[in-house]
C-alpha cells in the first residue's frame, strides 16, 4: 500500500512510522511495498519502542501503522499495544494515523481505534471496474464494507487514489467520483514497481503527473467548496509559507523514522525491508548519535547534499528539496544519482501556481492574507487567490496549523 509533506527540525513535526507487518491481503498490480513473507510485529517490539523513545525527544509524536497491511496484526494487537504507547509516553502528547484498505477492520477492531480517534487514510483509485481492474478483484466491494464498519464506529476516512499510466485516461471519471460520492481526493503517483518484471508498466510518466496536478487544480477552483484535493491544498501552502509543507519536499532526516515487523528502525516507511536502509534497532534503544552513525543516515544525507548543489538555482528550492529520496535513489539501487523523477511534474505546477498567483496578485483580486498589501476587492470569477485564501489561515495561524502531513 502507499499510504498517508519545513526545513528545520523545530519546523518539522516527529513522526514514527510503525509496519507491523509487509504482508496485505490484496494483490494491487503495482504495489512496490507488500510482501506475503513479512512476518508479524510482536507486543514486545512495542514495548521496545517505548523504551527506545522515552528520553529520545521531548516533543510532539505522531504514531502512524502502516504496512503492507497494518490490520493484518489483529485487534489483540492494537487492544495492547495502544495504550502500551500512551501510557509508556505519557510525558509526551501523543497522536495516531492507520493507513489500511479497510477488509480486515471488524465492528469490535474498529471500537478499540475509536476510542483513540484515529484517522484512517484507505486507498480507492476510482469507480469499482476502474479500481478493481488496478487493484485485484472484489477489492471495491471489501473497502466500501470496511468504510462502511468504520463510519459506524465514528472513525475518519479518507482515500488515496492512485493513477497510473492506464487510469489517466480516464482522470474525469475519477474526478467525478470523488466529487459526487463528497471523498476528500488526496493522489499518487504509480512508482516503478521494483518486484515486477516490468516495473515501468504502471508507472504514471512525470510529464503527465505534471499536466494531471495542473487538471487537478483547474478542477479544484470549478468546483470549490464542493471537494477538497489534499495534494493542491499542500503544494499551495508550499509557496505560500515559502517552505515545503508535507513530507514529499522537506529535510526530513531526524524527524521521521519507519519501525519494521523485526523492530529494525528505517528513514521511512518506504525504505521498510531494504537491509542497506536499516540504522538501528528499537531493541538496543539507540540515541539520536547512535542512528546518525549508520551509512542509512549518511546515504540520506548524502541526498541532501546532492540538492543543495544541483537544484541551488531552482526557484523551488525551498518548498521542493528534491523531492522523495526513496523514489530518486530507489531506481539506481540506493545511490544518490538524481533527484526525484517527478522533479519535472513538480516544477510544472509550482510553476503554474506562481504564475496564476502573481496575474492575480498584480490584477488586484483582493485575497485578504495578513502582510499582503493590495487593492480593494472586486467580484471576479474563483481562481487561485480563492484557493490560497482556503488555505491562508491554518497556514499561517499557529491554532490551525497542525504540521506537515505524509503520504
Amino acid at each position: 500500500m502507499e499510504g498517508i509533506d519545513a526545513i528545520g527540525a523545530s519546523e518539522m513535526p516527529f513522526h514514527v512510522m510503525l509496519i507491523p507487518t509487509l504482508g496485505c491481503p490484496s494483490s494491487c498490480a503495482y504495489c512496490w511495498s507488500s510482501d506475503e513473507r513479512s512476518p508479524v510485529m510482536s507486543i514486545e517490539t512495542i514495548k521496545e519502542v517505548v523504551e527506545w523513545l522515552k528520553d529520545f525527544r521531548n516533543d510532539t509524536i505522531t504514531f502512524t501503522f502502516h504496512g503492507g497491511e497494518p490490520l493484518l496484526a489483529g485487534v489483540e494487537f492494537y487492544r495492547q499495544a495502544l495504550p502500551l504507547l500512551t501510557q509508556g509516553l505519557s510525558h509526551l502528547q501523543i497522536a495516531f494515523a492507520l493507513q489500511t484498505n479497510l477488509w480486515k477492520l471488524t465492528p469490535e477492531l474498529a471500537r478499540v481505534l475509536a476510542k483513540y480517534k484515529i484517522p484512517i487514510g484507505s486507498s480507492i483509485d476510482g469507480p469499482k471496474e476502474l479500481n478493481d481492474l488496478q487493484r485485484s478483484e472484489g477489492y471495491f466491494e471489501k473497502t466500501m464494507r470496511g468504510l462502511e464498519i468504520a463510519k459506524e464506529a465514528g472513525l475518519q476516512v479518507q482515500f488515496i487514489c492512485t493513477f497510473t499510466s492506464y487510469s489517466i485516461n480516464f482522470k474525469e471519471d475519477i474526478f467525478n467520483f470523488f466529487l459526487e460520492n463528497g471523498f476528500t481526493l488526496k493522489l499518487h503517483p504509480a512508482l516503478p514497481s521494483l518486484r515486477d518484471k516490468d516495473p515501468d508498466r504502471w508507472a504514471l510518466p512525470p510529464e503527465e503527473y505534471g499536466e494531471l496536478l495542473v487538471y487537478l487544480l483547474d478542477k479544484y477552483i470549478e468546483n470549490i467548496g464542493e471537494i477538497e484535493i489534499r495534494n493542491i491544498d499542500d503544494l499551495l501552502r508550499c509557496v505560500l509559507v515559502g517552505r515545503g509543507t508535507v513530507c514529499t519536499y522537506v529535510d526530513c532526516m531526524g524527524d521521521t523514522f519507519a519501525v519494521g515487523p523485526d523492530g529494525s528502525i528505517y528513514p521511512c516507511y518506504r525504505f521498510v525491508g531494504m537491509p542497506e536502509f536499516v540504522m538501528g534497532s528499537v531493541y538496543d534503544h539507540p540515541t539520536m548519535e547512535d542512528l546518525a552513525r549508520s551509512d542509512a543516515w549518511k546515504l540520506m544525507h548524502q541526498f541532501k547534499e546532492f540538492v543543495d548543489r544541483e537544484c541551488k538555482s531552482c526557484a523551488h528550492i525551498k518548498y521542493c528539496r528534491g523531492g522523495c529520496p526513496y523514489n530518486a535513489m530507489a531506481p539506481s539501487g540506493g545511490k544518490v544519482l538524481n533527484v526525484d523523477p517527478h522533479c519535472v511534474a513538480y516544477k510544472r505546477i509550482f510553476d503554474e501556481i506562481k504564475d496564476r498567483f502573481n496575474k492575480e496578485f498584480f490584477g488586484g483580486s483582493g485575497l485578504d492574507i495578513p502582510g499582503f498589501q493590495m487593492g480593494p476587492p472586486r467580484e471576479a470569477k474563483p481562481g487561485i487567490m480563492s484557493l490560497m485564501k482556503k488555505i491562508a489561515r491554518p497556514a499561517e495561524s499557529p491554532e490551525g496549523n497542525t504540521g506537515p502531513t505524509y503520504n
